[in-house]
């Protein structure tokens, strides 16, 4: 009977935290059931989520990506450079931000599979790396329409409608101007890496991958380029990301992307404790990104200090991973 109770409270614990704290927060707050409300949970969790996916990928194949806070600012700041002050358009500014994706995660794949740097290391050495490059073409400003330049002169070019269109348009969707493109974009990525990973055969090599690399490689699995993959996955998701998030500014702020990482790696480790698999899966990011989202958007309605949030987080990451692996290794036992 114990052990009947443990498994159900592993399997099904954190999707009942997430219900009682939506019943919880719909009662003690007005306008928390909302349309609106949980539009806007998803829209605020949407670049995180996306983020949060490419983590994902990476820890499938036993690895990790340090970077993707500072990938998606950089594709930030560069889509911004782009259209403001070279006065391109969107579609080179979009194109230019998923190569920039690209190259960052085939040189960290490089630097994890082939130069043999341990991957904490080599996401942590190129966040730091473009942390500071971002910064240089501007001299540390952000990036905005009619910004001074650092020779002296005005910046003449602008965001494009259409670029903008990503981060700000709307769709009618019961109601009018309802549903964000962030938010589309977030759920057909989601689907995306789910069944790629669950259903197809090069996903489900990449499981095996980060479960037992040498008995993959025995199997004659080409394990190298299935890890190279996964960071350039990540690479892509956290541009993407980046992209987003400048359309949804409309500048290029080299300080608005300082919380992506942490809120990212959260909603991935949070994963691992959704229906108890313990281990990383698209389905329990997006879930985790969602559990993340709703907690903050509950506690600001409930006017909650701001700087009690990220102990919050921490607490319910901590709960998630006492689900994942303390309760599961006791029931193991």
């Amino acid at each position: 009977m114990g052990a009947n109770i443990r498994e159900l409270a592993i399997r099904y614990g954190f999707l009942l935290l997430l219900a009682v704290m939506l019943v919880y927060f719909s009662i003690a707050t007005s306008g928390f059931a909302s349309p609106q409300s949980a539009v806007f949970i998803l829209q605020s969790v949407s670049i995180t989520g996306i983020l949060a996916l490419g983590v994902t990928a990476t820890m499938v194949v036993g690895g990790f990506d340090l970077s993707i806070g500072s990938v998606a600012t950089t594709a930030m700041m560069a889509s911004s450079y782009i259209m403001v002050i070279l006065n391109g358009d969107a579609l080179t500014a979009i194109a230019v931000c998923l190569l920039i994706g690209i190259v960052i995660g085939l040189v960290n794949g490089f630097l994890v599979v082939y130069m043999r740097v341990p991957d904490l290391l080599a996401t942590l050495g190129m966040m730091f790396l473009l942390v500071g490059l971002q910064r240089i073409p501007t001299e540390g400003r952000s990036i905005a329409t009619g910004m001074s330049l650092p020779d002296g002169s005005t910046a003449t070019g602008s965001f494009s409608p259409a670029f903008l269109a990503l981060g700000r348009h709307k769709f009618d969707f019961l109601l009018p101007n309802l549903v964000p493109v962030s938010v589309v974009v977030l759920i057909v990525l989601a689907i995306l890496i789910w069944f790629f990973l669950e259903y197809t055969r090069f996903g489900r090599m990449m499981y095996a991958v980060g479960s037992n690399e040498r008995a993959a490689e025995l199997a004659g699995a080409p394990v190298n380029a299935y890890k190279m993959f996964a960071y350039v996955i990540s690479g892509v998701f956290a541009s993407i990301g980046g992209i987003l998030l400048a359309a949804r500014l409309g500048r290029g702020d080299i300080a608005s992307g300082n919380n992506l990482l942490l809120d990212a790696v959260a909603a991935a480790l949070i994963g691992f404790a959704v229906l108890g698999v313990a281990k990383p899966n698209a389905f329990g990011t997006a879930v985790g990104a969602l559990f993340v989202g709703v907690l903050l958007q509950g506690l600001t309605m409930m006017n909650a200090p701001y700087y009690t949030q990220d102990f919050v987080k921490g607490a319910v990451l901590v709960i998630a991973l006492v689900f994942t692996f303390a309760l599961s290794e006791r029931g193991k036992r």
